[in-house]
């Protein structure tokens, strides 16, 4: 089947109409990037065991032996990951199918002596809980992040070029004091650090000790070792860390708060979507035209802030599924149960989902036109906006009842202007000095600091 093919009965769009969106996560993410991720875990605890003094498997230990082990995750193809599907379904069990892989691989380079150290001690959740966070660590930093980054920065681009483009401001839809539009965009930058920082700064979890957590066959076979110490150094030599106590499953707490961290960013980004859909709509913006490209239709004349658009529904089904993982994947009957499982299968989804929302992100914000003139007009249609200007230097100057003054003014007139806000100055019962002062305040130039 083709891959045009393929697109048109994929379920989802994310492996459907998305796929050369999402594509760059399919390493990671997909059965395939699982199954390679369980095998590279199994793989790198055979010969952490090899590497801790356990004589059974010392041989293994040798610079020639461990690059033919590590050769089998580092060039894990789809063959092999087919032949890890074929045995799971006579298995019924897909960690099982992995562990009776790498026993294969074993016998075919001539190590099958060291095959029962494969899988030893472990239950499949110790695979799992490692291998995943490890697929969602290695798919964050690189895809996952780079793209947030490349949406922050170039944000902050856009914020520098427009830091002195004066703006009307809009608090409950109603003009309000000015701003200026690169300090509007410069809030967005802030907030999606401060949630990528924290993002960055949650560690990675993993689950690593046993069938109930307490390495009871571990300690069993070899009471010698300490088997917290060697677990602990082998999750972390992999940039994760490993949850202590648990049980027969990792509790997901901080991979929770990881899900929870990419959803604030994505609420954030929501509101950039809106904001932006927004000043398109009053004309703040235009959009760069395409040629070929139809904005709708029935109506020619039309571009649509469709990127946007677009973002702003697939980040809300990006957190659909982050709330569910987050709520869901930290409870659990006693000391387990499967529902778990099939949850952490979707991990992919949100993350996909966010991956052509940023992209299309980036896309919007590389067509926008900054249309001066709508700006400025904006701000000379509506002076009343210096009132508080106006009221606050009068309090400082002791002058009676100001705020009463400015609101008489502005409520009683049905179009205040530069003239009437000029001739309201000059009636003033004040000095030349803050007179002159008044007449310099403009909506263009009244917009702090």
């Amino acid at each position: 089947m083709t891959d045009a093919l393929q697109a048109l009965r994929a379920i989802s769009p994310i492996d459907g109409r998305y796929r050369s969106k999402t594509s760059d996560l399919t390493p990671y993410l997909s059965e395939f990037g699982l199954i390679k991720y369980r095998v590279e875990v199994e793989i790198r605890y055979l010969l952490e065991l090899a590497a801790s003094g356990i004589n059974a498997v010392a041989g293994l230990n040798s610079a020639e032996n461990r690059a033919l082990l590590e050769n089998i995750y580092n060039d894990f193809n789809e063959d092999d990951a087919l032949w890890i599907k074929e045995a799971e379904s006579e298995t019924n069990h897909d960690v099982k199918a992995v562990e009776y892989f790498i026993k294969k691989q074993l016998d075919e380079l001539g190590l099958g002596g060291y095959r029962e150290f494969v899988h030893f001690g472990l239950t499949s959740q110790d695979v799992n809980n490692t291998a995943i966070p490890l697929s969602l660590k290695k798919a964050s930093d690189a895809v996952i992040i780079p793209v947030l980054n490349e949406v922050i920065e170039k944000l902050f681009n856009l914020a520098s070029s427009w830091e002195q483009i004066p703006m009307l401001a809009r608090t409950h839809g109603q003009p309000a004091s000015p701003t200026r539009l690169g300090k509007e965009i410069r809030v967005f930058v802030v907030r999606l650090h401060e949630q990528l920082r924290q993002f960055n700064e949650i560690e990675w979890p993993a689950k690593f000790g046993g069938a109930t957590g307490n390495f009871n066959a571990h300690h069993v076979a070899y009471p010698e070792i300490d088997w917290r110490d060697f677990s602990n150094g082998f999750v972390s030599s992999m940039g994760l860390r490993r949850s202590d106590p648990t049980t027969q499953i990792e509790h997901y707490d901080n991979l929770a708060a990881k899900f929870d961290a990419l959803r604030r960013f994505n609420v954030i980004a929501i509101d950039l979507c809106r904001d932006i859909w927004t000043y398109v709509s009053m004309e703040y913006f235009r959009q760069k035209i395409k040629a070929n490209e139809v904005g709708s239709s029935a109506m020619p004349h039309k571009v649509n802030p469709i990127d946007f658009e677009n973002a702003e529904g697939n980040l809300g089904i990006a957190n659909a599924v982050l709330n569910h993982l987050s709520e869901k994947l930290p409870l659990s009957r006693l000391q387990r149960d499967l529902t778990d499982s099939t949850v952490l299968r979707n991990i992919g989804v949100p993350l996909g989902h966010m991956l052509i929302a940023f992209r299309s992100i980036l896309k919007g914000l590389d067509k926008l036109v900054l249309n001066e003139s709508a700006l400025y007009a904006d701000l000379e249609r509506n002076w009343a906006v210096v009132a508080e200007a106006i009221q606050t230097v009068l309090r400082r100057e002791g002058y009676p009842n100001p705020y009463e003054k400015l609101k008489e003014l502005t409520r009683t007139n049905s179009e205040i202007t530069e003239n009437s806000i000029r001739s309201f100055i000059n009636d003033l019962d004040v000095s030349e000095e803050v007179r002159s002062e008044l007449l310099l305040i403009r909506p263009e130039n009244y917009t702090g600091i």
